[in-house]
């Protein structure tokens, strides 16, 4: 693959809905949203050069492999595991995390397989997922007022001047740190993690003594055990490694990365955003034309988040100008109402869905709807987020489409982020450690994921 960067010094003509006029660089013709005000402009388009001579991070046929995956999603033979972090941080950057998130993942796939008897795709939120959309541009304490935090790929948590500046150099920081994380995530996925005898190992050592640790490892045993049987039977288990395959996905927010990581297959000759197989805009980019821009000439399947404050027709209209061809399988709309809006919101949009005959796939995200602050400190209350998932599913089921994923903000380490299970409003404190967003930790994870296996019978 190559590097093909247009001059977004040149006037351009007025863009059409096809992409004879398009190229990496066309957003920059284009009004943006949530983008951050870099000072110093040589400093970034050395930045910009150095990304667009580092090789992809992934390749064009992965992203081909998922949007295959995608297509069986569409058609009610798979269904789509994604989460990861809210914002990936560069300070607590570590194998031990990579790994305990990559066993967590596993572990929710075979329960969620093994009672919907479907391919579970999983999507990391991982290996790009730097950058924040904020509600504000500033935030102000004890009379000091300075940018808001944006995420590691632009400034600093740190609150001083420096910190919270936006610098341009965080960008190859970004990029290095996400090599290493598929570095290790391939390996795990190619390497000794794909063996089916250790499903019943991948409990995490915190959660041991939890209740539902017994119960993935008494259902892990009987996957272990059967799929024993089949392989003393002649059974040629060898596609077994394909249970261990793993996408990347991050919101397309920081568009001079996203341009410098776009690469024209060599076969093909399309444009492919090699910063991750799946890319999606935010509710707050939604509304962003440079960012509809951009993704609109990528070949990477994408996503749409969708809250209650979404207009409809505003949404129709960008899925004619990401999806003229109205492919099944391209596009996910990620749902983000909070267990209230869903109810009265969601059902309107899949009718008018239905009506204009658009091809998506439907997802929850059940997280970032149920947000909310006790005593300052932002949190999520995990009977909320249950509640959404339960409408959603029943909705979708009520209008005759197919719920196809749940998108999450989860984590492998004990963090005290989400209220309920043991974390208390009280025990907030403890271990919350999140850049921007509270996440689920692994037991309330397994616990999401048996309450889905659950309602399959149900559901799906």
């Amino acid at each position: 693959m190559k590097n093909k960067n247009a001059d977004s010094k040149k006037p351009k003509k007025e863009e059409k809905n096809d992409l004879d006029n398009w190229s990496p660089s066309s957003w920059r013709n284009h009004l943006i949203k949530q983008a951050p005000s870099y000072e110093d402009q040589e400093d970034l388009q050395r930045v910009e050069q150095k990304l667009s001579s580092y090789p992809p991070l992934i390749f064009a046929k992965e992203v081909d492999l998922l949007k295959t995956k995608l297509q069986k999603v569409a058609l009610g033979e798979a269904f789509i595991l994604q989460g990861g972090d809210c914002a990936e941080s560069f300070s607590r950057f570590s194998a031990d995390s990579i790994r305990d998130f990559y066993k967590l993942i596993l572990q929710m796939s075979i329960i969620l397989g093994f009672s919907s008897q479907k391919e579970i795709i999983k999507l990391g939120r991982i290996a790009g997922q730097f950058a924040k959309p904020r509600s504000q541009d500033f935030e102000e304490k004890e009379g000091i007022k300075l940018p808001i935090f944006r995420g590691d790929m632009i400034n600093s948590l740190d609150f001083n001047p420096s910190g919270r500046k936006h610098d341009p150099q965080r960008m190859l920081q970004a990029y290095h740190q996400s090599t290493a994380t598929l570095n290790l995530l391939r390996a795990f996925s190619k390497g000794g993690m794909a063996d089916f005898h250790l499903f019943a190992q991948y409990i995490l050592d915190f959660a041991q003594s939890h209740p539902l640790a017994q119960r993935y490892k008494t259902l892990a045993n009987q996957i272990s055990q059967a799929l024993c049987f089949a392989q003393s039977c002649g059974i040629n288990l060898e596609t077994m490694s394909n249970f261990c395959e793993f996408f990347t996905s991050h919101e397309a927010l920081l568009l001079h990365y996203e341009e410098a990581l776009c690469r024209t297959d060599s076969l093909s000759q399309q444009f492919y955003d090699c910063s991750a197989h799946f890319l999606w805009i935010g509710e707050r980019t939604l509304s962003s034309p440079a960012h509809l821009e951009f993704i609109r000439g990528i070949q990477n399947p994408k996503g749409l988040k969708v809250s209650t404050r979404t207009p409809i027709n505003e949404l129709l209209k960008a899925l004619d100008l990401l999806n003229p061809s109205n492919q099944k399988g391209e596009i996910a709309l990620i749902i983000r109402m909070g267990e209230e809006g869903i109810q009265t919101r969601l059902p309107p949009l899949i009718q008018s869905i239905q009506q204009h005959k658009k091809e998506v796939i439907w997802m929850s995200d059940p997280m970032h709807g149920n947000t909310m602050t006790k005593n300052g400190i932002k949190t999520r209350q995990f009977s909320s987020i249950i509640n959404e998932l339960a409408h959603f599913f029943s909705i979708t089921r009520e209008f005759g489409v197919y719920a196809g994923g749940v998108h999450l903000e989860m984590t492998g380490e004990d963090v005290t982020e989400c209220i309920g299970g043991s974390i208390t409003q009280e025990g907030l404190q403890k271990n919350y450690i999140t850049q921007c967003d509270p996440r689920l930790n692994a037991t309330q994870s397994l616990d999401l994921a048996f309450w889905l296996a659950d309602q399959f019978e149900v559901f799906i």
